[in-house]
C-alpha cells in the first residue's frame, strides 16, 4: 500500500542562547491507511515536534514530509490551512473544546468550516458522536461531561471531516488508566472502521496493545521501530 504519511530525513533545529539545539535529527518513517503508530519517548525526545512538523504546525529545518500525496514541507501557509481542514485531524491532551458549545455544536463547527450543507452536517455530526459512544450526550456542554467524554468529543470533532490522518498528542495524559485505555481502544476502532491513519505521541505503555507499530524516540532520533 502507498503510505499516507511519508517522512524523509527530517531534522528540526531551534536556536537557543546563540546555539543550535536539535529537536529532531534525521527522522524517517511511513504509515499507511488504517494504521495506528505510537510515538513513545521521554519528554524532550521529539514526539510533539514530529507531530507538529507532519501537521504543518511547524517546519523542519531539513528533510521532506508528505501527507496524502501533498508535500507538506513545500506548501504555502494558506494551502497548509486547507490541508489541515481537509486531511488532518488533531487531538490534544487538553481537549481544546469550546466551553459554551454542546458536543454537537463543537463537532458541527468543523463541518461548517468545511462548507458542508446543514443536512450533511447533521448526519455526520450524529454519526461520529455515536461512533465515539456519545449518542446520549450530544447536547451536553463540556462542563457537563467527564474528562474521558470530553476527549471523545475532541476525537469526534477531529474525524468529522473524514481526514486521512489523526495526530494525537498525549491524548490520555489527563485521564485515569481505565479511561485512557478506552480512548486508545477508540483510536484503534476508528482506524479499523474509518480507515484513518492515527499517530499517537504518548508516554502511555498501554498504547502498545492497540498500535500496529511502536516508534521509540530519544534525543530527537528514532531508536527502534517495533511492529505489533
Amino acid at each position: 500500500m502507498e503510505p499516507i504519511i511519508r517522512v524523509e530525513n527530517i531534522s528540526r533545529l531551534y536556536h537557543v542562547g546563540g546555539r543550535a539545539v536539535p529537536a529532531l535529527q534525521d527522522v524517517s518513517l511511513t504509515a499507511v491507511a488504517g494504521q495506528v503508530v505510537a510515538l513513545r519517548g521521554r519528554s524532550g525526545s521529539g514526539k510533539t515536534t514530529l507531530l507538529n512538523c507532519i501537521g504543518g504546525l511547524d517546519r523542519p529545518t531539513s528533510g521532506r514530509i508528505w501527507v496524502g500525496g501533498d508535500e507538506v514541507t513545500q506548501l504555502a501557509e494558506a494551502r497548509l490551512v486547507q490541508l489541515r481542514r481537509q486531511k488532518i485531524g488533531f487531538v490534544f491532551q487538553s481537549h481544546a473544546l469550546l466551553p459554551t458549545y454542546s458536543a454537537r455544536e463543537n463537532v458541527d463547527l468543523m463541518l461548517r468550516l468545511a462548507n458542508l450543507s446543514r443536512k450533511e452536517r447533521l448526519a455526520r455530526t450524529e454519526q461520529v458522536l455515536r461512533l465515539v459512544g456519545l449518542g446520549k450526550w450530544m447536547d451536553h456542554r463540556p462542563f457537563e461531561l467527564s474528562g474521558g467524554q470530553q476527549q471523545r468529543v475532541a476525537i469526534a470533532r477531529a474525524i468529522a471531516t473524514r481526514p486521512a490522518v489523526i495526530l494525537a498528542d498525549e491524548p490520555t495524559g489527563e485521564l485515569d488508566t481505565t479511561t485512557g485505555q478506552q480512548i486508545l481502544q477508540l483510536f484503534r476502532h476508528i482506524a479499523d472502521v474509518e480507515g484513518t491513519t492515527v499517530l499517537i505521541a504518548t508516554h502511555d505503555l498501554a498504547v502498545d496493545a492497540f498500535a500496529n507499530e511502536v516508534v521509540h524516540l530519544q534525543d530527537g532520533r528514532i531508536l527502534t521501530t517495533i511492529p505489533h
